[in-house]
């Protein structure tokens, strides 16, 4: 693809670019008026960038800002998985669920919701601010904390008990 400039635009940009398009016609057309959509805001593809063979950013519509993965047409595909089944990917800062989907613009793609509905952005410029800095932190190695582990069961009586008995005891 060749951007305004005449300058070639990286493919997963590009995937972006055509994901910004589907949207704004779905926002002009199916969306109007919905009450869920949010009128200070319109459609953008945010950092798009190829990560493990795919194009992965952040799509910012008047009713959600979701992270999305789809497959490139020279990259590596993704496994098959059912519309709507859930898939876990691994990124930098850590694992995503993303909910299987297809859009007749695209084919296949993931998402992983970050905001829905997005009525806590007053500006567009503040909710590409969010999806600006959320790429940054997705991409950078770390940045997701992994649960806390449940608490060691040492036994049967704490297993019956359970985690309070303890902080009951040491209280008093």
């Amino acid at each position: 693809m060749i951007a305004d400039d005449g300058a070639a635009v990286d493919p997963a940009r590009a995937l972006g670019l055509r994901l910004e398009r589907h949207y704004r016609q779905i926002h002009a057309t199916a969306m109007v008026d919905v009450p869920i959509c949010n009128a200070a805001l319109g459609v953008a593809a945010t950092g798009f960038r190829t990560y493990s063979g795919r194009a992965f950013g952040i799509v910012t519509t008047p009713w959600f800002m979701n992270l999305v993965v789809a497959d490139l047409p020279d990259g590596t595909p993704a496994a098959p998985a059912a519309a709507g089944s859930t898939v876990r990917i691994g990124l930098p800062a850590g694992e995503v669920d993303f909910i299987v989907g297809e859009l007749d613009a695209v084919a296949r793609v993931d998402s992983c919701s970050l905001f829905s509905p997005v009525f806590e952005f007053s500006t567009m410029e503040a909710a590409l601010e969010i999806a600006e800095e959320a790429v940054r932190a997705l991409f950078k190695p770390g940045t997701l904390v992994p649960p806390p582990s449940p608490p060691a069961i040492s036994n049967r009586r704490d297993l019956l008990r359970g985690p309070f008995s303890r902080r009951e005891e040491t209280s008093e």
